[in-house]
């Protein structure tokens, strides 16, 4: 998952909610309780969803984009639907556009002034070291330049510009400034290994996050008030331009020197460091207990930047404290990477449960294979993927014989901008403005990418009839906790697989989980494993999403879809649509 919000029903652009306790105030839809039954005996006697997680987390993570993990995750997936009766298995490629990595071995140590291993994971797509570099530690902190009171520009601090009020802020160095500072430092940090930028100091939490959301809050979020305004529990729009609307004021012209940017002091730093012959780069993982998030270098090239690893925010600390001390930290790294250059074709994992008097017509449901390396991906997004292949499963094993067809899609590049989905959809869709012959026997596509908290809801792209239809199938599991489903008018792609369908002006289904430990924990960390799956919510999920699945292969009529007058402007048009989520 992309860099989201807490909740995803919270980030879609909410326009009206319909809670399965009143969805039979709707047209009656029918409902299979023989086939429900089947669903649920088969989703908890037989599951073999902790079986699929296994062999993706365990056997085929960390899966990351252009990787070998990644693909031969895709290929068993393919394989053992197969092995389950799917029809139409496939890899079906699409173009990545750079080499892939993957890192194979890694060690840190401290040799003095004391000895000790350290705990980091490898930024992708940084070059491996040079056998093992052993030198002294450099901290390399930036000059900064004088503090101001008033709104700035983007151009100034880099941190996003005006809009964060009469805060003070500290404004980046000059030009000269910098070049001064790494003259300064240039004949320590060649060959060394250095530490870029202050620790962070982690603030404490005195109350953890909730691992799960009241009932009567998720009721609420689905409007069960008829009353309500719509779109209350969304994010709504951005507001007005009046003064003090959250937004800061107008960004003052600043006198004096021109400042650098923040992104403009990375990039700088990051070619003093290739310049000066840096032996290895050590950023602050800045998260509590341990946790690391590491993800890529920008550019996606081992050529262009040094050796580096994500440090765990405790040694990274220590040893700063140390060298701020005056004491010499002498370490040593041994990092070994691999580019494939063949990862520059991916894939999207696609397999069928073909449909028979409306075969041509199609009901999706998927998540993304994809993960980042720093463990084996497990909620993010391995647990998405093993929901939607067990439902189909589930589908399969007590023999229905869908209408439509109902596929499975698992997303490769998910992570690096939802790639996989973007090729995918544009391959076979197109768009409402520019529509391919699938695009009107398109019937909706279920998605989960938050985790392996059970779901709660589900957020439709949509007329509100569609939403009070999906609305309906869920009512049936309300025991498990799920309350309802909304309708969306947001176009905006972003955060999620789901979305891209929404960009498409066809019906993207969103699901909305417990946390769990999810965004505290495991979200893109080293503690992203199989051990964090709760087992009794991913079959409930499966279950759930398994019924709705089959009740919208089996409607006589289409899911119903924004026409081509009520279809909402996509985004960039002047015309409206949502606020992007990212």
């Amino acid at each position: 998952m992309r860099r989201r919000l807490l909740s995803p029903l919270l980030m879609f652009g909410l326009a009206v909610a319909f809670p399965a306790a009143i969805a039979t105030q709707a047209p009656q839809e029918t409902i299979d309780k023989d086939i429900n039954a089947k669903i649920r005996k088969e989703g908890w006697d037989h599951s073999q969803i902790m079986r699929t997680m296994h062999f993706l987390t365990d056997v085929h993570g960390p899966r990351l984009t252009g990787s070998p993990n990644h693909e031969n995750a895709a290929k068993w997936a393919v394989q053992q639907m197969e092995q389950w009766g799917f029809k139409n298995g496939k890899l079906e490629p699409w173009d990545f556009g750079r080499a892939g990595w993957l890192n194979e071995k890694a060690s840190g140590h401290i040799l003095s002034p004391v000895k000790d291993n350290l705990v980091f994971e490898v930024l992708a797509w940084t070059p491996s070291t040079k056998g093992t570099v052993t030198a002294e530690g450099v901290h390399l902190i930036t000059p900064l330049g004088p503090v101001v009171d008033a709104p700035i520009a983007a151009d100034v601090t880099g941190r996003g510009g005006a809009g964060r009020g009469n805060v003070p802020q500290r404004l980046g160095p000059t030009e000269d400034e910098l070049n001064a500072y790494f003259k300064s430092i240039e004949v320590k940090v060649r060959g060394g290994i250095v530490f870029v930028g202050a620790h962070t100091q982690v603030a404490f939490q005195e109350a953890p996050p909730a691992k799960r959301r009241d009932d009567e809050q998720v009721k609420a979020q689905f409007n069960p008030d008829p009353n309500a305004a719509p779109g209350g529990a969304g994010r709504g729009g951005r507001g007005g331009n009046a003064p003090g609307a959250g937004r800061g004021g107008q960004a003052a012209p600043l006198a004096g020197p021109a400042r650098l940017t923040g992104a403009e002091v990375a990039t700088r730093v990051n070619a003093f460091l290739m310049t000066a012959g840096a032996g290895v780069r050590v950023n602050d993982a800045a998260r509590e207990h341990g946790q690391i998030r590491a993800f890529n270098y920008s550019a996606y090239d081992t050529t262009k930047t040094v050796p580096t690893v994500v440090l765990r925010n405790e040694d990274y600390g220590r040893i700063t404290r140390i060298m701020a001390d005056g004491t010499p930290v002498r370490l040593e790294f041994t990092l070994v990477n691999r580019d494939y250059p063949e990862g520059r074709t991916s894939y999207n994992a696609i397999a069928e449960i073909p449909g028979t008097d409306k075969a041509d017509e199609v009901v999706m449901l998927g998540g993304h294979l994809d993960s980042w390396h720093s463990a084996t991906g497990a909620t993010d997004n391995a647990a998405g993927s093993a929901i939607m292949i067990e439902a189909a499963r589930i589908l399969q094993a007590i023999g229905v014989k869908p209408r439509r067809t109902i596929r499975v899609a698992l997303w490769g590049g998910e992570e690096q901008g939802l790639l996989g989905s973007r090729a995918y959809v544009a391959a076979h869709f197109g768009s409402a403005e520019d529509p391919l012959p699938e695009f009107s026997k398109f019937n909706g596509y279920f998605n989960i990418d938050s985790g392996t908290g059970r779901v709660r809801g589900m957020s439709v792209f949509g007329p509100p009839e569609a939403a009070r239809i999906v609305a309906t199938y869920l009512k049936e599991f309300e025991d498990f906790g799920v309350y309802g489903a909304t309708a969306s008018a947001s176009r905006a792609a972003g955060g999620t697989d789901s979305t891209v369908f929404n960009a498409a002006g066809i019906p993207g289904i969103g699901a909305s989980q417990d946390p769990m430990e999810y965004n505290s924990h495991t979200w893109h960390t080293n503690l992203d494993t199989y051990e964090r799956i709760v087992e009794d919510d991913v079959k409930k999920s499966a279950i759930a999403v398994a019924s709705a699945v089959y009740h919208i292969a089996m409607r006589e009529q289409m899911l119903p879809r924004f026409d081509k007058a009520a279809m909402p402007a996509a985004p960039g048009t002047g015309r409206g649509g949502g606020a992007p989520n990212q």
